[in-house]
C-alpha cells in the first residue's frame, strides 16, 4: 500500500523550497503527497520580496479536509509563519496522536528573509514541539529555539538535542551543516541516545530547500513504517544524491534547488 503523506508549510513559486519541495521530496521518496497551505511567498533563488498569510481558519479547513476523507500515514509541518497558525494547526493535529509528525521549523530563508514573525516561535515551541514525532532544526533554529548561542561542536549538538526533547519532542534530528569540516554530520537525538549520520560536505550554492526536502523525506520513509533512526538514514542518503546532483539543472542565479527526481533522470552534466 503505497502510503499518504500531508505537507503543512508556505508556497514557494521558484520550486525548490516550501509545498513545492516538499511534494516533490515525498513524491520520490514512494509516498503520495497531499498539501495544505499555510502562506504564499514571491521568491526565486535570490530571495524572498512579499508574504501573503493564509488565514489561520481555513489553514484548518484544509488540514481538517484531509483528515475527514483521507487516511493520513505521516504529516510534515515547515512554514507556520504565525502563532496564529501555530494554534489552528495544533487543533487539527491533535486529534491524531497515531500519525507521525515531522517539524521544520522554518525560520530564514537561504536569502536571510525571516518566515517566521516573533511571536510565533514562542507557538512553535509550546504548541507544536510536543506533538512532534521528529524534530529537523538546523544549528541556528535550534538555538533560537532554546534560546542560547549555536552549538559549535558534536558535543553541543547533543546537548542541544536533548534540550529540545525536553520540550516535547520524541526526537531531534540536528542538522549539523553549520559546523566546519569537510563532513556534513547529522545526529538523531532522543532522551536516552545519539546516532550520528555522515556525509561528505558537498561544495555548492544549490542548497536552496534542503531543509524542507530532509524533513518531507522522512515523513515518507516514517509513513512507510519505518523506525526514526532508518527513517533518518534513507532521508539524509536521499538529499546526499540530490544535492550532488543539483547541477545537473540550470535555474536561477542565486541559490538553486536540488534536484528532488534525480534518481529518475540520466545524468546530463557536462
Amino acid at each position: 500500500m503505497i502510503p499518504n503523506v500531508l505537507s503543512i508549510a508556505g508556497s514557494d513559486p521558484s520550486g525548490g523550497a516550501g509545498i513545492q519541495a516538499d511534494i516533490k521530496s515525498i513524491s520520490a521518496n514512494g509516498a503520495f503527497a497531499m498539501a495544505a497551505l499555510t502562506a504564499l511567498t514571491a521568491q526565486n533563488t535570490q530571495g524572498v520580496s512579499d508574504i501573503h498569510f493564509v488565514p489561520p481558519a481555513f489553514v484548518q479547513s484544509q488540514i481538517d479536509a484531509i483528515f475527514a476523507d483521507i487516511r493520513v500515514d505521516a504529516a510534515k509541518i515547515g512554514m507556520i509563519a504565525t502563532a496564529e497558525v501555530a494554534a489552528a494547526i495544533a487543533r487539527s493535529l491533535s486529534g491524531h496522536a497515531a500519525v507521525p509528525v515531522v517539524l521544520d521549523p522554518v525560520m530564514i530563508a537561504k536569502g536571510g528573509a525571516s518566515l517566521l514573525q516573533e511571536d510565533a516561535i514562542a507557538a512553535l515551541r509550546t504548541l507544536l514541539l510536543p506533538l512532534a514525532t521528529v524534530l529537523t532544526p538546523n544549528l541556528p533554529e535550534a538555538a533560537q529555539l532554546l534560546g542560547v548561542r549555536a552549538a559549535a561542536t558534536r558535543d553541543e549538538m547533543v546537548e542541544q538535542g536533548q534540550a529540545l526533547c525536553a520540550l516535547g519532542p520524541q526526537a531531534v534530528l540536528m542538522k549539523g551543516g553549520h559546523l566546519d569540516g569537510a563532513t556534513s554530520p547529522d545526529c538523531l537525538v532522543t532522551a536516552q541516545d545519539a546516532i550520528w549520520f555522515e556525509a561528505p560536505r558537498i561544495r555548492t550554492a544549490n542548497t536552496h530547500g534542503t531543509g524542507c526536502t530532509l524533513s518531507s523525506a522522512l515523513a515518507a520513509q516514517l509513513a512507510k513504517g519505518l523506525a526514526p533512526a532508518a527513517a533518518a538514514s534513507a532521508a539524509k542518503s536521499y538529499v546526499s544524491t540530490v544535492v550532488a546532483r543539483a547541477g545537473d539543472l540550470s535555474v536561477g542565479t542565486g541559490h538553486g534547488p536540488t534536484h528532488h527526481f534525480a534518481s529518475f533522470y540520466a545524468n546530463s552534466k557536462g
